[in-house]
Parts: structure tokens; C-alpha cells; sequence
């Protein structure tokens, strides 16, 4: 549950004719009275109900009565509103049940104390299923102010007892949660005033913010970072302490000067909290070199970084549900470095869409919770390794297909907390990234298509198809994708993978029930399958010891287990592609 405190003012009769109202999309229904301090105080029911504006009048001069009485002593700013909101997952709560909370949350808080005759006067109400509001005016029976200081953390404080109490969805509390407030500095009117003269689409701010960003997702240590501002055009200054060492940075655009005609300049700090010198170089130390798993004779053959940059990326929803907020930041803060890479690698035609997915998502993913930047080693690694192997549109549409589903992730772990901003700034990332992708997969899926092999083994993926995913098997043989899908099931195969095992653990890494195309989703996991090495003799002999294994190997059907131990849980959560 989250609660919000607002202190509207002094118009009573404004904050209850809102409640009662309808509401400014229509969305305020049955509105009703679930408790107050005094149980027979009129309900003024719905906006269009007979008598309504008269007992709307009667209840906000009942409750305005010590205010009045109160004369020159009354606070200024006398109401008090509360909202209690329960997650979107918990139940639908009774009326009885919101009474028992409301009741709680104003003893709590210091308006009206249990068992004290003189506490304010309030009233909740419920116009909605999963939510209720307070409203108290700051006035006690003695003529005196209520002893609410704090009252935020207090009610905060009472709703994680009521989480357990009511077996209600228990929402982490912290500063993150508490605040949601981004870490993104946001340009001033003065600076928005100066780019609109100079005829520029964003902000000085906001460019050296993009342009940081986007140096710091290939850099691979502090040198080439500045380095790569340098040759984007922009003016950079360091500063050195007297050990020697580095004590901060700062950039400027060339074509923006103060009235003196100097470079205007911003810190890092200044740009974003998470774009200050210590951060940056955590980041940069919080990378995991490339990943050899089937070594060449020469010993030069790696893994493709953009099947390791999706694989890790796919474990983000998992960590997004249960890891402790640094790690959260820190998953979060390694894909927003990754969204910024990806224009680098993407054709002319999808540079706009995926850099404005990147913007955007700076919104959804920056908080003032501190990042533990050692929890995303391996994305980070994957995402420097990926400069180096140059464009591969095959792997940008697979790794774009599991970016949709980490921000899914991302926008319900928003959704819970009530960060309204960031759930919209995700939302917008969602429109931008399955655009991108809706543009690739199709050439990508086409391309793989044409190595589909001879119609003997399509038929035999097919009864393979049949045996391990029953369930999906019709959907996916009538699917556009299925000759892509045939093609990377001949890769591995061609790479000594069995072709039942690795559909089954593909299958198993995601529930298809929720994909638009489960072959999609089949296929680029196949691909990032196939690319690893393949087992060998004693691995094959240990197989075969394995009952279940066996029972693989030997028919193509493989039983239902959970997924391996280092893998996690599948996330739930849907998708719109």
C-alpha cells in the first residue's frame, strides 16, 4: 500500500466536492462515506444523487465546525488529505476493511488518536475499489493543532503492519520508494528560453547529458571516455587534486556561450547524479571481460557479445523482483547504457526511434537509490565487447526483443511504488523500442529463413516440435517464423547440440503463453543456445546416466523440471508485442 499527503489548503467544500464527483475521466464511482469521527454524519452519496449539494454543504460544516470556532487560532492551511492506495495485485478490500485501515492511519498519524475524545475531525472516503481518501481538518476538540509532525513516515510506518495484517502485497520502503524522485537534473527556464532563441530542439543540459551518456556505453576506461567526448565536439575540462589524481570533469558545447562569449560549463553532477566522477568510474571498473566458452585450437573464439548482452539482459526482470535497491539501480543503469549503445549499431533508418527509446527510458530508470555497480558486471562487459564485433542486425532484433520485456519489468516495479512519472516515461520506451523492432525482426527472421534446411528435417523438427511442446505446437508451425525457427534449430544441431534438449531449455527460460509469436521468442534463444559449446563426450555419458536425460536423447520428449539453478524464475510479466 502507498499512501499520499497533501495539504490542499483551506477549501474544505473543494476537496469533498472533488471526492464526490465524478472525476475528471469519469472515474469516480459508488462514491461513499466507509467511516468518520462521528458514524451518523449524512453521506452526501454521488454527485447526481437527490439532496446531494445539501448534505455536501452539512458535512463540510460539520467538518469545518472547530475551524470556525477556532476563529484567528485555526493553522493555516487547516485540511488534511490522505490517500491509501493497495498495489494492483492485492485483492478487492471491503468497505469494513478500509474503515479498520482508515481508522489506523489516522491514529497513527496524530489526527485523531485512539481513545482520544478530542481528536479532528475527518472523514473517508471510497469513490474506487482500490483506493480510499482522509480528509481531517487540523482543528482538536480542545481548540488546539493536532500533533501530526512527521506524519508522512508514520503512515508509512502503520501501512507495513496493515500489509501484514490484511495479507495485502508488502511494498519495499526506502528512499526510493518514498520519494521516486529521478536523479535526472532537469534544464531550467532559463535555459529553455536560451535554446528556443538559438533555434535548438534541446536544452544545453540535455545534450551534454545524451552526449555523456552515450560516450560513457563504449568507453572502456576513464582516458578513452574523455576521449570520446572530445570527438563528438564537445569542450572538456578535468581537474586535478594536489595527490594528483583525477577530482572531477566538466563539458561545454562549442556553440553555446554566456553573454561574455565563454563556454558555458556543466559538471557531470550537474548533468545527473549518476553522471558524476566517482559513478562514472565505478562503472567503468564494473566490467567482466569477454567469456570464452568454446575455445578455438588458437584459443581466440568467444562467445557473441550480443548473445551474452541479451542473455544477461534477460536475467534483469528476475533481479528487478527480488534483488535490494542497489542491485535494482545498478541493472537498471547498465540497460539504460546498452539503450544508448544501440543506435551505434542499428541501420540509418532506426538511429531516431532507438535514441529516443534511450531518452526516455532515462526517466524510468534513474533514482536517487545508490547503485551497487558490481551486480551488472556482465551486462557491462557484453555491451563494451559489442563495439568491437561491429553491426550484427540479427542480434540487435534479439536483443531488442528482451529490452521490451525488461521494461515491462521496469514499468510494473514503477507501477507498484506509485511513480506515476516513471511508469509513463517507461510506457513511452515501449512505444519506441517495439517500433524498432517491428522494423528489424521481419529482414532478420527473413535472412535466417533462407537457410532453412531440406524438407526431410523440417519434418522431423516438426515431430520434434510435437513431442516436446505439445501445448504450442500448432501456433508455432502456423507462424511466419517457423522456417527461421527451423534454421536455428540446424545451426545448433549443425553445432552438436540435440535438437529436442535445446528447444525444450529454450521453452523453459519463458512462458510462450504471453508472447505474440512464441517462435520468435524460440528462435533468438536458440540462436544464443546454438552459439554456445556444445556438450562433449563426457558431458553426453553423464547424460546418459540421467534418467531424464535419456528419456531426451533417446525420443526428443523431454519432461517437465524446473529450470536450472543458475537460471531464474521466468518473468510474468506480459507483453503488448
Amino acid at each position: 500500500m502507498i499512501a499520499n499527503i497533501v495539504k490542499p489548503g483551506n477549501n474544505t467544500h473543494g476537496v469533498l466536492a472533488y471526492l464526490f464527483d465524478k472525476g475528471r475521466a469519469n472515474e469516480h464511482t459508488d462514491q461513499h462515506i466507509v467511516a468518520s469521527w462521528d458514524d451518523f454524519i449524512a453521506d452526501p452519496g454521488p454527485y447526481d444523487s437527490p439532496g446531494h449539494k445539501e448534505r455536501l454543504g452539512q458535512l463540510t460544516k460539520a467538518l469545518d465546525l472547530r475551524v470556525k470556532q477556532a476563529g484567528d487560532k485555526a493553522p493555516e492551511g487547516h485540511v488534511w488529505h490522505c490517500s491509501v492506495r493497495a498495489a494492483p495485485e492485492d485483492r478487492i478490500l471491503t468497505d469494513a476493511e478500509w474503515a479498520a485501515i482508515a481508522q489506523r492511519m489516522v491514529d497513527a498519524t496524530g489526527i485523531a488518536p485512539e481513545g482520544d475524545p478530542d481528536g479532528c475531525r475527518w472523514v473517508a472516503v471510497r469513490h474506487a475499489d482500490d483506493h480510499i481518501h482522509i480528509v481531517a481538518t487540523k482543528v482538536r476538540g480542545d481548540l488546539r493543532p493536532p500533533r501530526n509532525w512527521n506524519d508522512y513516515h508514520r503512515a508509512m510506518a502503520e501501512l507495513t503492519q496493515v500489509e501484514k495484517d490484511f495479507g495485502l502485497t508488502q511494498i519495499p520502503r526506502g528512499p526510493e520508494a518514498a520519494t521516486g524522485t529521478p536523479a535526472v537534473k532537469r534544464p531550467t527556464r532559463a535555459e529553455q528560453e536560451k535554446a528556443k532563441r538559438l533555434g535548438h530542439h534541446k536544452t544545453a543540459r540535455e545534450q551534454l547529458r545524451h552526449t555523456v551518456r552515450t560516450a560513457l556505453s563504449h568507453a572502456k576506461d576513464l582516458e578513452e571516455f574523455f576521449n570520446l567526448l572530445a570527438d563528438a565536439g564537445l569542450q572538456v575540462e578535468t581537474r586535478t587534486l594536489p595527490s594528483g589524481d583525477l577530482g572531477g570533469y566538466k563539458v561545454a558545447l562549442p556553440d553555446d556561450p554566456d553573454t561574455n562569449s565563454e563556454p558555458v560549463w556543466y559538471s557531470g553532477s550537474s548533468l545527473a547524479t549518476d553522471l558524476s566522477l566517482p559513478q562514472i568510474q565505478q562503472r567503468l571498473t564494473a566490467a567482466e571481460g569477454p567469456t570464452a566458452t568454446a575455445a578455438s585450437p588458437a584459443g581466440h573464439y568467444h562467445r557473441s557479445p550480443w548473445h551474452q548482452a541479451t542473455a544477461a539482459a534477460e536475467r534483469i526482470p528476475h533481479h528487478l523482483d527480488h534483488a535490494d535497491d542497489g542491485a535494482v539501480q545498478a541493472h537498471l543503469t547498465v540497460f539504460s547504457e546498452v539503450l544508448y549503445a544501440l543506435p551505434v549499431h542499428a541501420p540509418v533508418h532506426l538511429k531516431g526511434e532507438l535514441h529516443r527509446a534511450a531518452v526516455a527510458f532515462e526517466h524510468a530508470a534513474h533514482t536517487r537509490a545508490r547503485a551497487d555497480h558490481q551486480h551488472a558486471r556482465a551486462l557491462r562487459g557484453a555491451l563494451k565487447a559489442m563495439r568491437y564485433q561491429g553491426a550484427d542486425h540479427t542480434g540487435l532484433a534479439m536483443l531488442l526483443d528482451t529490452a521490451i520485456l525488461v521494461v515491462l519489468a521496469a514499468q510494473r516495479r514503477s507501477a507498484l511504488r506509485h511513480h506515476d512519472r516513471q511508469v509513463a516515461a517507461a510506457r513511452q520506451t515501449l512505444t519506441h523500442l517495439q517500433a524498432a523492432y517491428d522494423q528489424i525482426a521481419p529482414t532478420s527472421l527473413a535472412v535466417l529463413a533462407g537457410r532453412r534446411p531440406s524438407e526431410g528435417t523440417v519434418h522431423r523438427y516438426a515431430r520434434t516440435l510435437h513431442e516436446v511442446l505439445p501445448s504450442h505446437a500448432g501456433q508455432i508451425l502456423s507462424e511466419a517464423a517457423w522456417p527461421a525457427l527451423t534454421a536455428a534449430l540446424a545451426a545448433a544441431e549443425a553445432a552438436g547440440h540435440n535438437p529436442a534438449a535445446v528447444l525444450q531449455q529454450a521453452a523453459r527460460q519463458r512462458s510462450l503463453s504471453d508472447a505474440k509469436s512464441a517462435s520468435e521468442v524460440l528462435v533468438w534463444r536458440i540462436q544464443r543456445l546454438g552459439d554456445r559449446h556444445a556438450p562433449g563426450p563426457g558431458a553426453r555419458a553423464a547424460q546418459a546416466r540421467s534418467p531424464q536425460a535419456r528419456h531426451v536423447l533417446s525420443t526428443g520428449r523431454a519432461s517437465a523440471a524446473a529450470p536450472p539453478a543458475s537460471t531464474p524464475p521466468p518473468s510474468r510479466t506480459h507483453r503488448t508485442r
